[in-house]
């Protein structure tokens, strides 16, 4: 459980004054007295080189000297709207987010990480209904589940932000399309705005390793995101993130961007929307999401440690994501409904030296399985030559069997192809004069991150020439 222990005794003044914060805040603490036990002396002298300094408090394991009491609202997340608390882990996006929104506007929160805390891990499961889903915060005696920026925006009160300014171009999507695009805009002393839904990087983040972007025999996808990322901001761009765009209209030379954090302005716009992970559309699929069945290894993984997977795909996502997994879980069984693995034979050449794995192909997935209890049990093929049906359990599923382009938010004002993919020519232009289209969404990319840089340049300069 989330622990305090505060050492100190009933003389010491600084001492009163951290219990009285404490207790005025309805938290929760042990009281050691060094007085009284020897142990607890021993302790303090230990955490403080040889030094009796008191009060000292231990909060799950780390320890504050003396700490004042605007340090123990920060580290306890207590605030005027009530205290907050947010169950996350270091490698989850939407963390990341929520974490970032609350320090921009001067929120104090207590950070848990469920993977260092067994007890944080129930905790979150219990919430949910039995499903790891992360942030979770509490505000207050509230609970909510991976909550975006509107909503903690509205539920602590922070004020709304003036959005008056008009920039040469608004960027939708971080991903390496965007923050590519916005990269160039600034170096021709443009101004860019990037609004982003989730993380900043978009699907190239929740990539482990990448092995074949130019430049770099291996880099993790966090750590190109965000070299990317800081590139951008140093030539002068701002990104704000767990903006949800819902349309985007023209009113003369000026696009009005609606969203669920406000109303922007812009002279040009770049789409770089991205795409999300496709669903097989099969019984307890949506039932088990976020509680056994996931989309992200690098998300979730971590959830699997020394515990039996199932990949389900055969591309390069199947196989990259599946190798991942190998690293750390039990066993990884691949399946896929072709024949043969479409991934590049990059891949295909390392799965016979991984005995972790195993492959299961020509074989199509049925329907999730549950437990009596409702809890995820595995998946049901079907062999499509014999057409004999198995059963393979597991402890989780992972899903990789293509992407969705997010062109939901322009179907109604921008030209989209019949699977949803934004039309485009020359300069990646759309049907709407002064907006561009790169990456994912747009029709005919390739779902590669050195492809999307390359479309992210070349909507940066059709924004050059329609400003110019």
């Amino acid at each position: 459980m989330n622990t305090i222990d505060l050492y100190g005794a009933d003389w010491c003044p600084d001492c009163q004054r951290a219990k009285a914060y404490l207790k005025e805040n309805n938290i929760d603490f042990n009281f050691v007295d060094v007085d009284l036990d020897k142990e607890a002396t021993a302790k303090v002298e230990d955490i403080n080189k040889g030094k009796r300094i008191i009060p000292t408090i231990i909060i799950n394991e780390k320890p504050y000297t003396n700490p004042d009491n605007s340090i123990l609202a920060s580290v306890l997340g207590i605030n005027e709207q009530g205290r907050v608390i947010l169950y996350g882990a270091d490698w989850c996006p939407d963390c990341q987010r929520a974490k970032g929104y609350l320090q921009d506007n001067h929120i104090n929160f207590q950070y848990i990480e469920v993977d260092k805390y067994t007890w944080a891990a129930d905790k979150v499961e219990e919430i949910n209904n039995g499903k790891r889903i992360i942030p979770t915060l509490f505000i207050g005696d509230k609970s909510y589940t991976n909550p975006d920026n509107s909503i903690l925006k509205e539920v602590l009160n922070i004020g709304e932000e003036s959005k008056k300014k008009v920039y040469d171009s608004i960027i939708v999507g971080a991903g390496a399309a965007g923050l590519t695009a916005s990269i160039y805009i600034q170096r021709d002393r443009f101004s860019s705005l990037i609004l982003e839904k989730k993380n900043i990087g978009g699907n190239a983040f929740l990539t482990q390793k990448i092995e074949n972007y130019p430049g770099f025999t291996e880099i993790s996808g966090p750590k190109l995101m965000q070299r990317m990322a800081e590139q951008a901001k140093v030539y002068g761009a701002t990104i704000e993130t767990g903006v949800e765009v819902k349309s985007i209209s023209k009113d003369g030379n000026l696009f009005n961007i609606d969203s669920n954090m406000g109303k922007y302005q812009s002279r040009s716009v770049v789409l770089a929307l991205g795409s999300t992970y496709r669903k097989l559309g099969i019984p307890n699929e949506e039932d088990l999401i976020g509680a056994g069945i996931h989309f992200c290894a690098t998300c979730d993984g971590a959830f699997y440690r020394d515990k039996e997977v199932i990949v389900i795909g055969g591309g390069n996502s199947a196989l990259e994501e599946g190798i991942f997994l190998a690293g750390f879980c039990k066993k990884v069984t691949i399946v896929n409904r072709g024949a043969a693995f479409s991934a590049s034979e990059t891949y295909i050449e390392k799965l016979p030296s991984i005995k972790n794995i195993e492959t299961h192909l020509n074989k199509e997935s049925l329907a999730f399985i549950k437990d009596e209890n409702g809890n995820f049990k595995g998946l049901e093929v079907k062999d499509k030559t014999t057409g004999e049906t198995e059963e393979l359990t597991a402890d989780g599923a992972f899903i990789f069997i293509g992407l969705i382009p997010n062109t939901t938010s322009v179907k109604d004002s921008i030209e989209l192809n019949e699977r949803g993919f934004i039309t485009t020519t020359g300069l990646g232009e759309t049907s709407m004069s002064g907006v561009f289209a790169a990456g994912d969404c747009r029709e005919g990319a390739i779902a590669q991150v050195a492809a999307a840089t390359g479309e992210g340049v070349l909507a940066s300069y059709g924004v050059r020439n329609h400003l110019k």
